[in-house]
């Protein structure tokens, strides 16, 4: 059975509290708390969202251009001057000296390679989109817990330095009464003060240093600077999560790094078919109502209506551009293979990254148990030279020697307790097993 921590805290789910500025906190929030509170409310994350309904506008900004456009133009013309031809010789004025137009156009998209681009990558591209939030959302959660266990890390050696502070200012006060009964030296008394003040300089560095440590987890968080974050946790319950399948292997095509790059291809290989598509014509119906007004006379230029109007089928063909379709076409087909060299690449690093933070997980799963151990013997020693310095037979200073060794003993294994949640995080990630 592992060291029970001192400090043991049931589970439950974390009260959000509205702040100054309207934005929750939270009160005693579990590492699950912490990081569904950073994903919400983290502005990294908060623009990813906000990038998926612009790529979601913009898609919808593409299709548009399949409906039909309509559109309307007006003008009003005073000629100072009418124009004049020659006609036959004879110079002749055509024209009145005031017009005006209005025209009312309709244009239907029959084949563009533009729309039917959008058409055919709208899935992926909001695929891509909501790809790139989870991954944001997958690297704040990881940063974010491992924050969390460092936060925790701190606080459990606080409180070991003041469980040793309440031990050693009991066995100052029963030096200085040895003392002062002549039982003992001041030896005892000096060195039992200096073990005191020592751990009260590390209880204050420590807490100091936990002060930034909870401003960056903040940070992470997109927590309030201004507001107090107050988490929790069961140490026991963290014991018994720390366990993790080794045996198990990676597979790439759940990790979110393929999944990106699986559609960063496929729209490559759409834009490849578009540039192919540039030796087709672009074909397009429209046709047009004119209501043309002309008059010499302004107040009567409303008057009389000359209207006109067309349909038309327009097919424009480009047929020589200095082969920069070719080249076009040549780049796609380039970038494909590259981002099939990056498939390849993350294949082989995700191999490497699993061993890699499978290694550090067993090193230092190893390292817990043997510091578990060492707490168990280093508190067997520490109270049995207790009861042998109360009767006379061990120094003081062995005393104060076993109670260093304690306190190490129980620093380092909360340490090695909390490296072993931090890496096993990193074994998950390099499975794939971090999904939001």
């Amino acid at each position: 059975m592992l060291l029970a921590p001192v400090l043991v805290f049931a589970q439950s789910t974390a009260t959000a509290v509205q702040n100054g500025s309207g934005q929750p906190t939270l009160n005693d929030g579990t590492l699950e708390d912490v990081v569904q509170y950073a994903i919400k409310n983290q502005p990294f994350i908060q623009q990813s969202v906000i990038d998926e309904r612009v790529t979601e506008n913009t898609i919808k900004t593409k299709l548009a251009d399949w409906y039909p456009q309509i559109n309307f133009n007006y003008s009003l013309q005073h000629n100072l001057i009418v124009p004049t031809s020659i006609i036959a010789g004879n110079p002749v004025k055509l024209g009145v000296g005031n017009t005006s137009a209005a025209q009312f156009t309709v244009s239907q998209a029959i084949f563009n390679r533009d729309v039917i681009l959008a058409k055919r990558t709208k899935g992926d591209v909001r695929l891509q989109a909501s790809q790139t939030t989870a991954a944001n959302k997958i690297d704040v959660a990881v940063n974010v817990s491992k924050a969390f266990y460092d936060v925790l890390a701190t606080t459990q050696q606080i409180d070991v330095s003041q469980e040793d502070i309440v031990r050693l200012e009991r066995s100052l006060k029963d030096a200085e009464n040895q003392y002062k009964s002549g039982i003992a030296d001041k030896i005892d008394y000096k060195r039992a003060m200096i073990t005191l003040n020592n751990t009260r300089a590390a209880k204050k560095s420590n807490e100091e240093v936990l002060k930034g440590k909870i401003e960056y987890l903040k940070s992470l968080m997109g927590y309030p600077m201004e507001n107090e974050l107050k988490i929790k946790y069961d140490s026991l319950q963290m014991e018994r999560e720390m366990i993790l399948d080794t045996l198990q292997a990676p597979q790439v095509a759940s990790r979110i790094e393929y999944q990106l790059l699986s559609t960063q291809k496929r729209l490559l290989e759409y834009q490849l078919q578009y540039n192919k598509m540039s030796f087709l014509p672009t074909i397009s119906a429209n046709g047009a109502y004119n209501l043309n007004y002309q008059n010499n006379q302004f107040n009567e230029l409303y008057g009389n209506n000359f209207p006109s109007s067309f349909a038309a089928v327009t097919l424009a063909l480009p047929l020589y551009q200095g082969g920069k379709r070719k080249l076009n076409i040549n780049s796609a087909e380039w970038q494909i293979k590259r981002t099939d060299l990056d498939i390849k690449s993350l294949n082989m690093n995700v191999n490497s990254e699993y061993a890699n933070a499978l290694g550090y997980y067993k090193g230092s799963l190893a390292n817990l148990l043997a510091q578990k151990e060492n707490v168990d013997l280093a508190r067997e020693v520490y109270d049995v030279i207790q009861l042998q310095y109360k009767s006379g037979i061990k120094t003081y200073l062995e005393v104060i020697t076993s109670e260093t060794d304690l306190r190490l003993a129980r620093i380092n294994y909360y340490n090695a307790l909390y490296q072993v949640l931090a890496n096993k995080i990193d074994v998950q990630k390099a499975l794939g097993q971090f999904n939001y």
